[in-house]
């Protein structure tokens, strides 16, 4: 999972102010909600002793509507001097949170991104298509206003019912289908390769539609679903189509899950390739060996929520004491204690490393914490879980 717009936090001055709201709107009555809500925040973060600026930074941030439509959330963390992130996120939360303090709360905004899926929805007829984005940035947040029009340019698209004009009159119009067929499918080669969704959902005339897929080029083709029900214009059932567009995205997330704990389990299986337990987990992240970090999804109530670790001013200076700071050349005025689940999410940040949570029992996670790594070399910890163990420790060899 991609993380990079957490990395503004990085290196930014404490304290830090965390705000997670619903900020579904759906009508009138839905506005004045969103605001009663933000205002009982406020008053939280107020009595914590968060700046009057950067509340009010925030309350005019949260006070614009996204134009998402249904049921969502918003994530906004500002440092001492202003906020750093908006992020809109797919599922409102089930409780509002705001967090005053020396660091970010980074667990939740993690565990809501791993649901954000950034789309393009593509509804084709035999003139064009529409596209419309859907991504997870605060102000393009695919409400419709983010759409754009291709048109093929070739208007000779309907044919006539046998023997009312000629097969050469029904030749053009199929032509001038695989014509505008080409230009979009052109179009949103182009688009993909400058936005890299993480998904392509293609709908709308199933003529066209075959035409299109027929056309993309391979690195639009990987990322391409077909999710029939939409249309181009009017007439389509919304919410069936709605219905089937969320089992879409849900198949999607459920694979990019399923890709890294797979690369996981391999890499477990044949005792290299993967690690475990909060030890060594710290020692693979100094070193900038994590691809990406693997926590049992219950870590964000306990375990990590209940520890504190070690860092230095730099994302890959942590350790579980003050003397792995020491080791490190990090000064006692330049280190401090923060969450575990916030010191590491920090490390991997720090790597370009994904996070991934996984539903406890999917895989084995000592300490309910992994990682999946870039390299290993003789120095790395290797290690295989037993599948049936009474204690579920791991047997841990040092190649």
């Amino acid at each position: 999972m991609d993380l990079h717009w957490l990395k503004p936090l990085l290196g930014r001055p404490a304290p830090f102010t965390t705000v997670y709201l619903d900020v579904t709107r759906a009508d009138v009555a839905g506005e004045a909600e969103a605001a009663d809500r933000w205002r009982a925040v406020r008053r939280s973060l107020e009595r914590e002793g968060a700046p009057a600026a950067v509340l009010d930074e925030i309350g005019e941030l949260v006070a614009v509507p996204t134009g998402v439509k249904g049921p969502h959330g918003r994530v906004v963390v500002a440092d001492a001097e202003g906020v750093r992130v908006d992020r809109v996120l797919s599922e409102p939360p089930a409780q509002p949170l705001a967090v005053f303090g020396p660091a970010p709360a980074l667990l939740p905004a993690v565990r809501a991104a791993e649901e954000t899926v950034d789309y393009v929805l593509v509804e084709v007829d035999r003139n064009g298509a529409d596209l419309t984005w859907h991504t997870g940035d605060a102000g393009r947040t695919g409400d419709g206003s983010d759409v754009e029009h291709v048109e093929g340019g070739h208007d000779d698209v309907h044919k006539v019912k046998e023997g009312a004009l000629s097969r050469r009159t029904q030749t053009r119009a199929e032509d001038s289908w695989e014509r505008n067929a080409e230009a979009v499918a052109a179009t949103l080669a182009r688009r993909v390769a400058e936005r890299a969704p993480d998904l392509v959902i293609l709908t709308g005339d199933v003529r066209a539609v075959g035409l299109v897929r027929d056309e993309v080029d391979q690195h639009v083709r990987e990322v391409l679903v077909e999710v029939p029900g939409g249309a181009r214009g009017e007439g389509v059932k919304r919410d069936a189509f709605g219905a089937k567009v969320a089992d879409a995205l849900d198949a999607f997330r459920n694979r990019r899950r399923e890709a890294v704990l797979a690369r996981f389990r391999e890499g477990q299986g044949r005792g290299g390739g993967t690690v475990t337990a909060m030890d060594d987990v710290i020692d693979v992240l100094r070193r900038g060996q994590v691809d990406e970090l693997v926590l049992h999804e219950s870590t964000l109530a306990s375990g990590l929520a209940d520890t504190e670790l070690w860092v230095g001013p730099e994302p890959l200076q942590v350790g579980t004491s003050g003397a792995d700071l020491d080791a490190l050349g990090v000064g006692e005025d330049a280190r401090r204690r923060l969450p575990a689940g916030v010191a590491l999410v920090r490390a991997a940040l720090g790597q370009d490393a994904g996070v991934t949570f996984a539903e406890d029992g999917s895989v084995e996670l000592v300490d309910g914490i992994g990682a999946v790594l870039r390299w290993s070399d003789g120095s790395t910890p290797s290690e295989s879980v037993p599948t049936q163990s009474a204690d579920q420790r791991r047997l841990r060899n040092v190649v």
